[in-house]
């Protein structure tokens, strides 16, 4: 049996992005699609002392079919502000001192011209902090007019996936029978129930970027995460 799980780069994505690369034997990082304003892919929150802050890396959007994999930064400065603002906000965290190099040395050092690029440098970097193992890999591009469900069907074919997992948004468009059909079984992620940990700023808020529970619960992170402790975490 292999579970795998397709899934568009995210920027510095949210704990329970990181359950699901963690519950699956192969990751699939789904940019050979349409890149979307306004998303996940080139921005994430944090917890600051006044609210909610977004950090978005700025792009150059230049195409209604622009794909994620061809989204460019459009500012070679975002790597310092984004770093200045976690340490302005996480440095007084229990846990800050204990990352600050890694997360240093990632965020100045990164010179990728590709948005895609940079967020497969930090999720492979978050991995391993968390000890996270599963091979990742793109997705082959799929020169066809195959519709969004055809498409996913062949990736999973094409990694003699025998499950797939996926979260609650893709219920708008997807249909498990078509899976069905393929002898893939289909579990859906269940994000709800998540334990609440000890938060520097408030009110806490659960949908912040993973880098949030790193730095306030450090070699404890785990505890606030599902994979991990062999929790139900599909329906």
């Amino acid at each position: 049996m292999k579970e795998i799980a397709i899934l568009q780069s995210n920027y510095i994505p949210w704990k329970g992005y990181f359950d699901i690369i963690n519950m699956v034997d192969e990751f699939i990082l789904y940019d050979n699609v349409q890149y979307t304003k306004n998303d996940w892919r080139n921005r994430n929150k944090i917890q600051t002392n006044q609210g909610i802050k977004w950090l978005t890396v700025p792009v150059k959007y230049e195409s209604l079919n622009q794909k994620i994999k061809d989204t460019k930064i459009s500012d070679r400065r975002w790597n310092k502000k984004h770093f200045k603002t976690i340490v302005q906000n996480y440095s007084k965290a229990k846990y800050y001192n204990e990352y600050k190099d890694i997360f240093e040395d990632l965020y100045l050092n990164c010179k990728e011209e590709y948005l895609s690029e940079i967020n497969y440098k930090f999720i492979l970097t978050i991995n391993k902090i968390l000890g996270i193992n599963t091979k990742i890999k793109y997705a082959n591009d799929i020169h066809t007019q195959d519709n969004r469900m055809e498409k996913l069907i062949r990736i999973c074919k094409e990694s003699k996936a025998n499950t797939y997992v996926t979260g609650p948004s893709a219920k708008n468009y997807f249909d498990e029978s078509l899976m069905e059909k393929e002898d893939i079984n289909v579990k859906w992620m269940n994000y709800n129930k998540y334990k609440e940990y000890n938060q520097l700023h408030s009110p806490f808020s659960h949908e912040v970027s993973i880098i949030d529970l790193l730095f306030n619960e450090g070699k404890h992170a785990k505890k606030y995460m599902k994979s991990f402790k062999g929790d139900t975490i599909c329906k």
